[in-house]
């Protein structure tokens, strides 16, 4: 479905990706895990348009979308939950999760309601408080509208940015069983995420990032079994 070929991007000056390869399957949850800093929100922001990729390919169902605005990159089928949840706070929940359909809402209306629906049948409390203001939910239940919204778009591939950042664990094991549960209904998933024990336990594969690099790739459970990743990233030390 997506594939990377040798991309890389700058900042100004700064290289903040090194010729990154990698491809995410049609009905898979890949997860990409990796330090602060190296470069795996710049990945989703290059993948979703955000950032241009100065060299390399990227393709969707073999069509490059690496030089589409973001605008037509979702029109495509990419839809990015953002690192912070990024929520419209003066804006209410259900006015939230209408904008997130704001590409299909003329040409597609009768449908939207049902998928809202859908989305309060995975999160209820969003239903429970649909006109409340965004601003005002809890950090767990913005990161619930901010999936909600990305949904509501239709994608074919779902781009997760840090979801369990700044939750507690209870929050954090609800946001993945809903990620789990999107992916048995069909949607492809990657993943960004620094819990790397809850992601390796999520995903099916994944990728391992240091310095805007992947230095190491493999099923989750490789990795989870990686002596390197579990020194680093899993609180744990190699015989």
């Amino acid at each position: 479905m997506l594939k990377l070929e040798g991309v890389n991007t700058y900042y100004g000056r700064v290289q903040a990706l090194r010729d990154i390869s990698l491809q995410v399957t049609e009905g898979e949850i890949v997860a990409v895990i990796g330090p602060n800093g190296a470069g795996k929100t710049t990945l989703l922001n290059t993948i979703s348009g955000m950032i241009p990729a100065r060299s390399g390919q990227i393709t969707l169902a073999g069509r490059p979308i690496a030089s589409l605005s973001p605008e037509a990159i979702v029109r495509l089928g990419i839809s990015q939950v953002p690192e912070r949840r990024q929520v419209f706070a003066t804006m209410s929940v259900m006015d939230n999760l209408i904008l997130g359909a704001y590409h299909r809402y003329r040409r597609d209306s009768k449908t939207i309601d049902r998928d809202i629906e859908f989305v309060f049948g995975i999160f209820p409390r969003l239903k429970e408080r649909m006109k409340q203001r965004a601003g005002t939910l809890s950090g767990g239940e913005q990161q619930m509208l901010a999936i909600g919204r990305a949904w509501m778009a239709q994608p074919k591939l779902l781009l997760m940015d840090e979801p369990s950042l700044g939750l507690a664990p209870l929050l954090t094991r609800e946001i993945f069983r809903v990620s789990a549960q999107l992916r048995a209904d069909g949607m492809t998933i990657l993943i960004v995420e620094q819990n790397a024990r809850a992601v390796l336990n999520l995903a099916d594969r994944a990728y391992v990032m240091e310095s805007g690099q992947i230095f190491a790739e493999g099923t989750a459970a490789q990795l989870a079994a990686d002596v390197r990743v579990q020194t680093a990233y899993l609180g744990q030390t190699g015989s």
